[in-house]
């Protein structure tokens, strides 16, 4: 979803949330967002160009990154299969001082932790959480809790963190512009939205809009709002009896012919099959 994302994320007395992504997900193609929780992405087959405020990342198969809190991020998949962990980083806190400080300077942004997964230990215990988030045998709450502590131990011990304010500082004000753009889309994608319409909200003019969001997202503005109104149909089309008709209508496409082409390029099925066998 491209906007700042209010969800619950797997309980409230344990806040971890698996999602497991193919072609046939609703979000195969991850449109810009963000949210408080921290995720883990890592990639199972394939390659998925991970977007991180603007910064592009390359993964293939056995790869991972960390999203900090915040973060305005997306992913864009190439005959990719993915995994994402969203989870409620203040729940590890234990009473304990010494441990709970550093994720307190976390959960503030005081600090923010390495994105790339390249340090092999670290990547052990970030595997780790995945696979007994995935098996939940008994005792796998205890299991995820242990191996996030020995990560978040890992990332301290080698210093595979920085200060928020030198990390990206420089970057926070397009940051900033981009997430009003997202926002602005996600609340009018039904509508007639225009190049025009989005260069206004950022305060740029057209060419220079177009050049900001081509270098912070990888795509061109247009680009983005049709795979932002693909992801959405394709949710109804999943989770609602709506007719193919009235869900085209409803996320932005005022042509019935040139939806159904653009999803099955998309997604390489039609709106119908795509209900059926997703």
């Amino acid at each position: 979803m491209i906007y700042n994302e209010l969800l619950q994320r797997g309980t409230d007395d344990f806040p971890f949330e698996l999602y497991l992504v193919d072609a046939m997900h609703p979000r195969y193609e991850m449109s810009l967002h963000w949210h408080s929780e921290l995720e883990l992405i890592r990639v199972i087959d394939g390659q998925l160009t991970v977007f991180l405020d603007g910064r592009a990342r390359l993964l293939t198969a056995g790869e991972g990154v960390i999203v900090n809190s915040e973060t305005v991020h997306g992913a864009s998949p190439r005959d990719c299969v993915y995994e994402c962990i969203v989870f409620n980083l203040a729940f590890l806190k234990s009473g304990n001082r010494a441990c709970d400080e550093f994720l307190e300077d976390l959960l503030s942004r005081n600090v923010v932790l390495k994105e790339r997964m390249d340090d092999n230990a670290a990547l052990t215990h970030f595997n780790r959480i995945f696979e007994e988030l995935k098996a939940r045998k008994a005792g796998f709450q205890f299991q995820t809790l242990g191996a996030f502590l020995q990560l978040w131990g890992e990332l301290q011990r080698k210093n595979l963190y920085a200060s928020h304010l030198t990390s990206h500082a420089a970057d926070e004000k397009r940051t900033i512009k981009l997430k009003l753009v997202l926002q602005y889309i996600r609340k009018h994608y039904a509508n007639d939205v225009s190049l025009e319409d989005m260069a206004a909200v950022a305060g740029f003019s057209c060419k220079y809009f177009c050049k900001f969001f081509k270098e912070t997202t990888g795509t061109t503005p247009v680009q983005y709002l049709t795979a932002y109104r693909i992801e959405r149909a394709a949710r109804l089309l999943l989770t609602t009896d709506l007719s193919v008709t009235q869900i085209a209508f409803d996320c932005g496409f005022n042509d019935l012919s040139y939806f159904i082409k653009t999803f099955k390029n998309a997604k390489k099925v039609s709106p119908k099959e795509y209900r059926k066998i997703a």
